[in-house]
């Protein structure tokens, strides 16, 4: 697996502190984005790598276990587990540094046996006292961020990401959510001594471009209706996310009064045909640049103890 250095993906050294991290990944981020850069296959991936140093540098356990173990800190338990059984044997350690970066490895070695797994490692061979070869570990998990309109997801939709130089064709069901994240099993880095490949985890972000307001699978709207209708009640037209409907409005109606419209908010997720519901508040139009007959009225209404 081709080691890729997070710091110089970065663009930052190894002193540098997680809002330093945070700082380049944005700027980085916008510069290699598939929107700005369509059809460069190039700039796909590196935007891929640095949502991927991202994800391992702003997380200090990640980042603590990658400094150490450079490109194969996800096996650092593994790695860590060997050298204690090792130690305990009295046997080989299976430890190695250099360049302010040390491995292990969790497996044992026939006694007239290389590893294949150090030469690639370390670039050499190294001899081990054991009973049996290198132990096959899962490739690197890859993550990446795709972000859709509220209007997207309201339907199942298909969609195509490249990644690595590869189609990727997945169907998103509707009603994902802002911030959810799926995995998608074997489109990952390329497995260690023979192992599966890694996964994709891929995040999404929703952004809003709707009047409505979504939690979970409900919607919120807010709606204006005349003090007249408000008064005496009345029938008004309101919107949905797929449409209008009339809505009858009860008479004496105050404002900031909400109504529930049931089954009319967002799909469910993965349940087929199922929906939240649409809670509408009310906002009372107080009249304005009143004629002279209609203040009258409105002192007569008072003079009543209206």
């Amino acid at each position: 697996m081709e080691f890729i250095d997070y710091y110089k993906l970065l663009e930052l050294d190894r002193s540098a502190t997680k809002a330093d991290i945070k700082k380049a990944y944005r700027r980085l981020a916008r510069k290699y984005h598939p929107d700005l850069n369509p059809n460069d296959k190039e700039a796909q991936m590196r935007f891929q790598q640095i949502n991927e140093a991202h994800e391992v540098l702003s997380d200090p356990e990640k980042r603590k276990k990658y400094d150490e173990y450079g490109k194969d800190w996800q096996h650092a338990e593994q790695f860590e587990q060997a050298k204690r059984q090792q130690a305990s044997s009295g046997g080989f350690d299976g430890s190695f540094g250099g360049g302010g970066q040390s491995y292990s490895y969790s497996g044992n070695f026939d006694d007239d046996t290389f590893s294949d797994f150090f030469e690639q490692m370390f670039g050499g061979r190294a001899r081990a006292e054991g009973a049996h070869r290198g132990s096959h570990f899962k490739g690197q998990d890859y993550n990446a961020e795709l972000q859709l309109k509220l209007s997207d997801v309201y339907k199942s939709q298909k969609h195509t990401l490249t990644v690595n130089g590869k189609n990727i064709r997945l169907t998103i069901p509707a009603g994902v959510e802002d911030g959810q994240t799926i995995k998608i099993k074997g489109h990952g880095g390329p497995g260690i001594q023979g192992g599966p490949k890694g996964d994709l985890y891929i995040t999404f972000k929703i952004l809003n471009d709707t009047a409505f307001r979504r939690e979970k699978e409900n919607l919120y709207s807010a709606e204006k209706i005349d003090l007249s209708t408000a008064v005496l009640g009345g029938e008004i037209e309101v919107r949905t996310f797929d449409g209008k409907v009339k809505l009858k409005v009860k008479p004496g109606t105050e404002n900031g009064s909400k109504v529930k419209l049931k089954g009319k908010g967002f799909p469910r997720y993965k349940k087929e045909g199922q929906y939240g519901d649409l809670y509408i508040t009310y906002e009372v139009k107080v009249p304005r640049n009143l004629s002279g007959k209609q203040k009258e009225l409105f002192e007569e209404l008072k003079n009543t103890g209206i």
